[in-house]
């Protein structure tokens, strides 16, 4: 990730604060584009878990990697930050997924995202065995783009219904719901979905209302638990009929937004699985999206572990 100015984006022809999806081609052209840069490891679904283990719960990652350096890095940063990470490496190409991300002086990030390897990671690779162990299967939108990993998680979904766990998914951006919106609602129509996460777009593009409350009524009596960010405005969740919403945590200077619903999930999950009051899990969130956006990067510099414990009593 690095820097950038208004001006480079409509250079570059960025749809900013979004996310895009590029080939290897665009991804070096933008990379050379690029002025100095942090590589930081990161990943949807791996950030939320970075989040949660920082905090102290147990969690586990499946994903795949390319047989590189940038595949290394990963690992190592996954497993350093205390994950069990036992998937291995793809031999041959295409390398390691990479996201490159442009932030502008108001902390909007703009990501253009070559999956890479992480397009290819197959079913067997499943460890059904965590899976029914863990209390929560937690999946990104991200992934359901690409057939292989779509397969797994479809095939991940149905272990932990067997096995009598809650699934939660986060939608990840308008863009995959403009491609998968059918497979995501027929999910959650045949009650495959415990937890959900959306921001507006996201529940607008899903529900087809372009009002956010109009969207919830619509949404909320399908899902057990759906959680609604609204960014600098809080968040919302509505969970068994009860309902509760809090403001943003407050933060003296927004520097990159990159990561603020990764970490968000991972302070609502913490709470979820300690069984807290609908409220503390919000709180929880947004604390720790208030972190994250304090600095550069998607996972916390902060010990968010001692940053949440006056909220949990």
């Amino acid at each position: 990730m690095a820097p950038a100015s208004e001006e480079d984006i409509a250079r570059l022809e960025m749809a900013k604060g979004g996310m895009t999806l590029v080939d290897a081609a665009r991804a070096h052209h933008l990379y050379d584009a690029m002025g100095p840069a942090r590589e930081i490891s990161g990943g949807s679904a791996a950030n939320t878990l970075a989040g949660l283990a920082a905090l102290g719960a147990d969690c586990a990652f499946i994903g795949q990697v390319a047989q590189d350096q940038l595949g290394e890095v990963f690992a190592h940063d996954i497993r350093a930050g205390g994950i069990a990470f036992a998937t291995p490496a793809r031999a041959g190409d295409p390398s390691t997924a990479r996201c490159l991300i442009f932030v502008t002086p108001d902390g909007q990030r703009t990501m253009n995202t070559f999956l890479g390897a992480s397009q290819f990671l197959p079913a067997d690779a499943l460890d059904e065995t965590t899976i029914a162990a863990a209390k929560v299967l937690y999946l990104e939108g991200y992934l359901w783009d690409p057939e292989e990993p779509r397969r797994a998680m479809q095939r991940a979904i149905g272990a932990a219904r067997d096995a009598g766990r809650e699934v939660a998914f986060t939608l990840s951006d308008a863009f995959v719901i403009a491609r998968h919106g059918d497979d995501f609602r027929a999910l959650i129509a045949a009650g495959q979905i415990d937890i959900l996460f959306a921001n507006e777009h996201e529940l607008a593009a899903l529900t087809g209302c372009a009002d956010a409350d109009d969207g919830i009524a619509k949404l909320a009596p399908q899902v057990p638990v759906l959680v609604v960010t609204h960014g600098e405005n809080g968040a919302q969740a509505i969970a068994h009929g009860q309902r509760a919403r809090v403001d943003a945590a407050p933060v003296a200077h927004v520097v990159d937004t990159t990561g603020a619903g990764d970490l968000f999930a991972a302070g609502f999950l913490f709470g979820h699985v300690r069984g807290a009051a609908l409220e503390t899990c919000l709180k929880l969130g947004a604390a720790c999206a208030a972190e994250v956006i304090s600095h550069y990067g998607a996972r916390p510099e902060a010990d968010i572990k001692a940053l949440v414990a006056p909220l949990l009593g």
